[in-house]
């Protein structure tokens, strides 16, 4: 691991992005800003898996730090007629950056999408997974 002890404890933000092509057959469940299935409502269950993946990144990630993390907001929305798009910004006070956890919280959300609408098809694909926006630390970044 990466020693931060001489860092300086900063807000940091991260925000990451997944893409993922549904199809029409999937996106025809969506109603009132869900999609249901079977094994419930996706996105809130997508919601719920990201924010216990972001929590978790250190656990699944050999040298990221276990951190304290202030908040978690992910934001599930359809884009058009077969894709949605994830966003997940995460966000702490800190000696180091959440991107990797942004990044963790985004695609375990999309797997949860996978997950809970492969019944209905398995042409679903997890198309594009990036870290759009980083604040605090060293450098600021943003993506687009």
């Amino acid at each position: 691991m990466v020693n931060v002890g001489d860092k300086k404890v900063t807000k940091r933000k991260a925000t990451a992005k997944a893409v993922m092509f549904l199809g029409e057959e999937i996106i025809a469940y969506f109603e009132n800003k869900e999609l249901t299935t079977k094994k419930g409502p996706v996105f809130q269950t997508a919601i719920i898996a990201g924010i216990q993946a972001v929590k978790k990144t250190s656990e699944l990630i050999p040298m990221c730090h276990p951190l304290l993390i202030s908040g978690v907001d992910i934001d599930i929305n359809v884009i058009d007629i077969e894709h949605i798009e994830i966003l997940c910004t995460v966000s702490i006070e800190g000696k180091t950056g959440v991107e990797m956890e942004a990044l963790t919280g985004a695609n375990i959300a999309a797997l949860t999408v996978y997950d809970m609408c492969k019944a209905i098809s398995q042409k679903m694909v997890i198309k594009e997974v990036k870290l759009v926006e980083k604040s605090g630390g060293k450098s600021d970044i943003k993506n687009e």
